[in-house]
């Protein structure tokens, strides 16, 4: 018998088997080859899990969201459901012709992501083109928070215009203070220092002392994260009904923020968390200070396309425009932002943070009382959109 299995090239175990199935069936059963799948699978993917899983992805898909395994095994998850593990979901996926097997996406071990600390550390702004209806053009201005992928502020404008990227960035930093750096590329509306010239967006930002940077020319890759953003957006907005106005298409970019800050987990974040659970796990940068010029007048007063820094006097008022307005004496002596609009003026400390907010009074009135003014933001940073009922 051992000679038999060494010429065979069988174990004495494996002899013993064929020769006890050869009793038991006879001679014929023994040589019939037998599957080696075991009897029971415990690991086995139940066909109503299966089902569930390619239900979540085509709710996700129909929503304009990314509807990946990762994507779809956290939907599930929030949702409460039995989720495969991601690889399963891959599986299953192209087990049902949903998707490809895509083996160049297999991501770099070394390959390493660039992030700042901790938020409003840096900013990031783009824009990118859009088309309504009739074949109208348009961009969108996205400002994104590089630590935490926030979505800080967006506008839809009909060009990228500069008037448009100075209202943006206000936006933003009325909602979450003033940054210490921001990053756009070189476009002449945002930043074209490397062109020889002094945009007025570089121009504001730094008398805020927000340090301006920008990628390298035809390397697009430094915004990447602002990209991917642009690529998340178009997807949303390619499953919605096409914008009819400039109007409509705010509001539907309002509501992609919302869903993209408070309900998408982000993979590129630790533990796959939202954008807005990242802003709030850390604290913030401290905001710059102010440069302070020497021509600009006593107290360290500088206007700048419509924001005014200047020293709050010692019984807590501010003057703008002739009236004063009553902030509080506990910020006199500190300096303060005074931003102008067309309908009213609006107050934040030297660290960027939202004071007071009030109208401008009718001509005769010189003093505008604290009970007057609205110590609470009028546009909140919480976006109130409701998210669309497939997502």
């Amino acid at each position: 018998m051992t000679t038999f299995c060494a010429e065979h090239q069988i174990s004495r175990k494996t002899f013993y088997v064929i020769l006890a199935r050869a009793r038991d069936e006879g001679q014929a059963a023994a040589l019939e080859p037998r599957s080696r799948r075991p009897k029971t699978s415990p690991t086995r993917i139940d066909s109503t899990v299966k089902e569930q899983a390619l239900g979540v992805r085509a709710a996700l898909e129909s929503s304009g969201l990314d509807h990946g395994p990762i994507s779809v095994h956290d939907k599930m998850v929030s949702l409460g459901l039995d989720a495969p593990s991601v690889a399963s979901l891959a599986r299953i996926f192209r087990e049902t012709g949903v998707a490809r097997a895509e083996p160049r996406k297999k991501p770099r071990a070394a390959w390493r992501r660039f992030v700042y600390p901790a938020p409003n550390a840096c900013w990031q702004l783009d824009a990118t083109e859009y088309v309504l209806t009739h074949g109208r053009s348009c961009v969108i201005f996205q400002f994104i928070d590089d630590h935490s992928r926030y979505a800080l502020a967006s506008l839809v404008a009909p060009g990228e215009t500069v008037d448009a990227a100075i209202a943006v960035v206000k936006k933003g930093i009325r909602a979450h203070g003033v940054p210490q750096r921001l990053l756009t590329d070189n476009g002449l509306a945002l930043n074209p220092s490397r062109r020889g010239m002094v945009g007025q967006l570089v121009t504001y930002v730094t008398s805020l002392g927000v340090e301006p940077i920008t990628g390298k020319p035809y390397k697009p890759t430094t915004q990447g994260k602002n990209e991917r953003l642009h690529q998340t957006l178009f997807r949303f907005l390619g499953k919605q009904r096409l914008a009819g106005s400039l109007a409509e298409l705010q509001t539907q970019v309002d509501a992609f923020d919302l869903i993209y800050n408070t309900q998408r987990p982000h993979q590129s974040l630790p533990g796959r968390i939202t954008p807005a659970q990242a802003w709030t796990a850390t604290a913030k940068a401290e905001p710059p200070r102010p440069p302070q010029d020497a021509s600009a007048g006593r107290g360290g007063k500088h206007a700048v396309d419509g924001v005014r820094i200047t020293t709050v006097r010692f019984n807590g008022v501010i003057r703008a425009r002739k009236v004063d307005f009553m902030i509080g004496r506990r910020y006199a002596g500190q300096l303060a932002y005074v931003i102008y609009q067309t309908k009213t003026v609006e107050f934040f400390d030297h660290q960027g943070t939202f004071i007071a907010e009030g109208d401008w009074p009718p001509p005769g009135i010189t003093y505008v009382g604290a009970s007057s003014l609205r110590h609470q933001r009028s546009d909140t940073d919480v976006l109130t959109h409701q998210a669309s009922p497939q997502s």
